[in-house]
Formats: C-alpha cells, sequence, structure tokens
C-alpha cells in the first residue's frame, strides 16, 4: 500500500514532517508508533524493520492465526492438504504447465 508521508502520518497520529525524518532515519519511532505504521501499510512489524524479507499480508497472518487454533488433528489435516497442493504447484511451474 502507498501513502504520502500525510496520510500515512493521519492514520498513525504524527506529521508529515515527522513521518518524513522516520523515512530519512534522522529519528527512530517509538514501538506503538512503528506497530501502528506498520498496520497502515498492511506489514508485518518484522518486515518495517528489515528483520524480514517476506511482506505478510493481514489476511495471511489472520488465517494463521486461525489455524492455530485448530484442534491438532484439524491442523494435521490442513497441513497435509496445503503440502500436497504446494508440491502439485511447484511441479506445475517446473514443468512449465
Amino acid at each position: 500500500m502507498r501513502f504520502s508521508q500525510d496520510e500515512l502520518a493521519k492514520r498513525v497520529g504524527t506529521i508529515a514532517v515527522t513521518t518524513g525524518r522516520y523515512e530519512r532515519n534522522e529519528i527512530k519511532p517509538s514501538i506503538d508508533v512503528a506497530t501502528k505504521i506498520a498496520d497502515a501499510l498492511e506489514v508485518s512489524l518484522d518486515y518495517l524493520v528489515g528483520s524480514s524479507e517476506a511482506v505478510l499480508e493481514k489476511a495471511l497472518v489472520k488465517k494463521i492465526i486461525d489455524i492455530q487454533k485448530l484442534s491438532d488433528e484439524d491442523q494435521l489435516c490442513l497441513h497435509k492438504m496445503l503440502d500436497a497442493f504446494l508440491k502439485d504447484s511447484k511441479a506445475k511451474a517446473a514443468y512449465g504447465n
């Protein structure tokens, strides 16, 4: 998601000048502000601070959390289905189908 500095500042409760200073690494946001920025940009806090190269979409993270709440048996079933789907998808990509 792309925002102007002003739009992002409004979403996190600060001003555009401060947002610009964050962007230029002149100052560091508090953990609360960093969390609000990550939420506004719909990325993980790890991605925002450079600890992860993976951009995890909020919807996907929510699904992962929901999966973790399932019974062990249901989780195992879901993992088997995902593994089969991913294996098939990789095979199709490898063979150009």
